[in-house]
């Protein structure tokens, strides 16, 4: 039988499918009377794998229709789509092409399926960056109240702007606790992570809710999705800077001050920035480290659901 390879793009209103090696090709609503019917046809040619480009948000209700069938379907970066595609020669874009670009992706780099998020570390997820948008919009709004005239209608209305936007984080703080409070491994999971001298609330229920392959990856895997793994800069005899790349940035920026702390507070991590710093790393470089080590700590936490011990992370 021949191992097909299924992709499919998802817009706002329509999905676009393409199989690889048959050529087959057709199109749906995105209703969900419309996605059960892609399922079964789906479900007829058994494929290999199914490949979905990641679209913020409209390809979630198809992926989960087909995780919940037992399909094998990977959520991809756009990025590494669109890379593929110049790579063989595919620099036009429509619906249809980008569906056969995912399903050669899938099917000449041997894509395999990975674990998707349910419906409830969706929302939890979603309230998450809901939180960061309102502290982003606090930002702003003090921002402008900086250079407002020092008395007026305009600076009140910043200032009842500000307050309004600070009770929102606090409702939405209550919304994501009570979550967590009503999801049984949640609970455990947290208290485990906040067990870490540096892991404070904020951090924990980031890498909960979006980071859920936490403890399911090996170091290294993790440390390359977070994007806190270095990448090298080399070619011939050029030998550059390796840094950091790509990855979840918004799980990334909460990690980095989960790391200011742990590298001021957590004895084991401030030794091992010290001794990073004493060897001549800069700051920038010793707080990446310290990043990539309390990640690769809390996988291993969450992977054998053992609380923190200082053991763990001695260098």
């Amino acid at each position: 039988m021949e191992r097909l390879s299924v992709g499919i793009d998802v817009s706002k209103r329509a999905l676009a499918m393409a199989v690889v090696p048959t050529g087959e090709r057709w199109t749906s609503d995105t209703t969900p009377a419309a996605i059960s019917l892609v399922v079964d046809r789906l479900r007829a040619l058994a494929p290999r794998i199914i490949v979905v480009e990641a679209t913020g948000g409209y390809e979630r209700a198809v992926v989960a229709a087909l995780a919940a069938a037992d399909l094998p379907v990977a959520v991809i970066n756009p990025r590494q789509a669109r890379a593929f595609a110049q790579a063989i020669g595919r620099t036009a874009k429509t619906d249809a092409i980008d569906a056969e670009v995912l399903a050669a992706f899938g099917d000449r780099l041997d894509v395999v399926a990975r674990p998707v998020a349910d419906a409830a570390t969706h929302a939890l997820a979603a309230l998450v960056a809901r939180r960061r948008q309102l502290l982003e919009m606090i930002g702003m709004e003090r921002a402008r109240l900086e250079h407002a005239p020092p008395i007026g209608p305009l600076t009140r209305e910043l200032r009842r702007h500000i307050r309004w936007l600070e009770r929102r984080v606090q409702d939405v703080d209550d919304d994501i606790g009570t979550s967590i409070a009503a999801h049984p491994v949640w609970r455990v999971n947290e208290t485990l992570l906040r067990s870490v001298p540096g892991i404070g609330p904020t951090t924990a229920r980031t890498l909960l809710a979006e980071l859920p392959e936490l403890g399911q990856l090996d170091r290294r895997r993790i440390a390359a999705l977070v994007g806190v793994a270095p990448m090298n800069c080399d070619s011939g005899q050029y030998r550059g800077q390796r840094h950091i790349w790509g990855g979840r940035a918004s799980v990334r920026a909460t990690l980095s001050m989960a790391a200011l702390v742990a590298a001021r507070h957590n004895e084991p991590l401030r030794a091992f920035y010290r001794r990073l710093r004493d060897r001549g790393k800069t700051a920038k470089v010793a707080l990446v480290a310290v990043m990539r080590k309390l990640l690769t700590i809390v996988n291993a936490i969450m992977k054998h659901q053992v609380p923190w011990h200082p053991a763990v992370a001695t260098p």
